[in-house]
């Protein structure tokens, strides 16, 4: 990502735990000056100190963007602080989950240009995928710079509009909880199959990491890599008739789980 505009306007970050440091080391290594990042954060890490980067000082005058990645709850305290870098030419980037793009206009002001992130937690080791979409103020070159600055954690997509943000969050936000569940009952069923639960756990961890990968990394799709790996009559294709089962299977489980965790994504914001 080219940083001139951010090394010379510069760029602030309003809080810096897990998922702003890991943005943050993105961007460091990617070649960003340091004292080009001004961290607003009460308690910032070790780490963070030993990175050079401005902590808690006076913000720049017309920074070329703040990213919001204080928890939803703090944002309300927060964002007021930044109000008068609203309907300028500075663009506001939010992971904040739930907060819709009316709501950081009523704060900062209908003309600023703000792009609404949803990432997820595998972010953090730069393995994670993030949905992104822009307010009326917001032009190509501001989704271009939020993909510059979020391709630190991991793949970007563009939504086509806002309203498809609570199926992101039901789907790839909530959904690595959904592969940890996996994993944790996969390794009990082996414990109920008389293996130890140590080598239950590390069999079950390894099985959905390795099979993840596989499915990323494949020109197969996901149909046919479980067509592969299914002989006809054995094993694999038993489990498979249980699993795959419209009624009481992953089919019909999966669509009453993600519709829940879309649905109560509508009602936080509202």
């Amino acid at each position: 990502m080219d940083f001139s505009d951010i090394s010379e306007r510069g760029l602030v970050l309003l809080g810096c735990g897990k998922m702003g440091s890991a943005m943050l080391a993105g961007w460091l290594k990617g070649g960003l000056d340091p004292q080009s990042v001004t961290v607003i954060a009460p308690r910032p890490s070790d780490w963070v100190k030993s990175t050079g980067v401005r902590i808690n000082a006076p913000l720049p005058v017309a920074p070329a963007v703040v990213l919001l990645a204080v928890k939803p709850q703090k944002m309300g305290e927060a964002l007021p602080q930044l109000a008068a870098l609203g309907n300028g030419h500075t663009l506001f980037l939010s992971v904040a989950a739930g907060l819709t793009l009316a709501k950081y206009e009523a704060i900062l002001g209908e003309k600023t240009p703000i792009v609404r992130a949803m990432p997820n937690t595998p972010s953090a080791i730069g393995r994670g995928i993030t949905a992104i979409c822009g307010n009326a103020m917001t032009q190509d070159a501001d989704l271009r710079i939020a993909e510059g600055l979020l391709g630190a954690i991991g793949q970007v997509v563009r939504l086509e509009s806002e309203g498809q943000m609570d199926a992101v969050t039901a789907v790839s936000g909530s959904g690595p909880a959904y592969v940890f569940h996996l994993i944790e009952t996969l390794a009990a069923a082996g414990v109920s199959q008389g293996l130890p639960a140590e080598l239950a756990m590390t069999l079950a961890k390894a099985t959905v990491g390795g099979a993840g990968q596989l499915a990323e990394d494949s020109p197969e799709d996901p149909a046919q890599l479980r067509v592969n790996v299914t002989s006809p009559g054995g094993t694999t294709a038993a489990a498979l008739a249980v699993l795959m089962d419209e009624a009481q299977g992953f089919p019909a489980l999966l669509e009453r789980a993600v519709k829940a965790a879309a649905d109560r994504g509508r009602e936080l914001g509202a």
